[in-house]
């Protein structure tokens, strides 16, 4: 694993998603892939509207019955958009030009990437 440029502030871990912040950068970690962005490297982080987003429907043939639930996990989301990541998958580390990523983003993760990327962050939406 790459080591985290910087000091580990906060992280957050779900399921499949998670994001690191550091003194120096942001880490967004998938299964099998990390992308680490630097926050010099960081162009925008803007809210993304999830209202168009459908819900997805679960059916179960054994059961009988359904589930529905929201693409959204009720946290905001974010169109984060950086100008150069460093991608690290199973095949090694890799610089990569200009990424957008869409991502939920807990409102005490966001005011640490605001605090620690020395921008002013309001959460007003």
């Amino acid at each position: 694993m790459k080591p985290l440029a910087g000091e580990l502030k906060v992280s957050h871990k779900k399921t499949n998603f998670g994001i690191s912040v550091s003194t120096k950068e942001v880490v967004l970690h998938k299964p099998h892939v990390n992308y680490y962005m630097n926050f010099e490297d960081i162009v925008s982080i803007t809210p993304f509207d999830t209202t168009e987003l459908k819900q997805i429907r679960f059916v179960s043939r054994h059961v009988g019955g359904h589930e529905v639930v929201q693409a959204g996990d009720g946290m905001p989301y974010y169109n984060v958009y950086a100008k150069q990541v460093t991608v690290h998958n199973r095949s090694g580390l890799f610089q990569h030009g200009a990424m957008r990523f869409i991502i939920p983003i807990d409102p005490d993760l966001m005011r640490s990437i605001g605090t620690y990327g020395a921008w002013d962050v309001s959460l007003d939406m």
